[in-house]
């Protein structure tokens, strides 16, 4: 078991260096979750993405404080670590008990904030049209192509419809066409937060630890 000075030093080095890749790994997945979901207001996702930033700054307080065995920056980064894994473990465990209904409800919210090129992009990405439902129609008498009340809708329904006969056919909503993206997601965000905030709570008990170790080198400020 490591027990002396130089192995705690050492070990909580290694931790915050472990906690900058962390840290840029959930930004890569709190990125990925949104452009997955692509249009959806996600809070809870925004939420780990934050929490990834905050981690790489506590860090690099963290680093310099077991350098310098700085009582003062050690404390500091324990008790700001502490509240981090509490916020982490919290947002982590609300993506996992996110259920689809509830799911579908934070899509289609955000679905309705975010502005038509948007939702024309999505609607080109996935030949859909709408979130749960396409838009009241109306017949094109010029073209004879059945389109939506939604300009963005048009030509996508043109293009799905090229090869039907059929007077009413119109795009799929986009809605179910994004319910497996967004909850893979949620999943993927909520799992890797409640890992990676267990090893926040080993850096605490560490941090704890190293404070009370006195450095062997017998500086006087080493040890308050």
């Amino acid at each position: 078991m490591c027990g002396n000075f130089n192995c705690s030093k050492n070990a909580l080095i290694a931790l915050n260096i472990l906690y900058v890749m962390i840290g840029f790994l959930l930004i890569g997945v709190g990125v990925y979750a949104r452009a997955a979901s692509i249009v959806t207001n996600l809070p809870i996702v925004g939420g780990i993405l934050a929490c990834g930033v905050i981690l790489i700054c506590i860090s690099m307080l963290g680093l310099a404080g077991a350098v310098k065995h700085h009582q003062v920056m050690l404390f500091f980064y324990m008790i700001i670590l502490f509240m981090l894994f509490l916020i982490q473990f919290s947002i982590a465990s609300s993506c996992l008990a996110v259920n689809s209904e509830q799911q579908q409800q934070f899509a289609e919210q955000g679905w309705k904030t975010v502005p038509p090129v948007l939702r024309k992009q999505v609607q080109d990405s996935f030949l859909c049209c709408g979130f749960n439902a396409t838009s009241s129609t109306a017949t094109n008498s010029v073209a004879g192509v059945h389109m939506t009340d939604e300009p963005s809708c048009e030509l996508i329904n043109q293009e799905c419809c090229a090869d039907s006969s059929d007077s009413q056919c119109q795009c799929q909503p986009c809605g179910p066409l994004l319910e497996d993206k967004i909850n893979y997601a949620f999943k993927l965000c909520g799992g890797l937060g409640i890992f990676f905030s267990f090893t926040e709570f080993v850096g605490v008990w560490l941090t704890v630890r190293y404070r009370n170790q006195k450095d062997p080198r017998g500086l006087p400020s080493a040890f308050l």
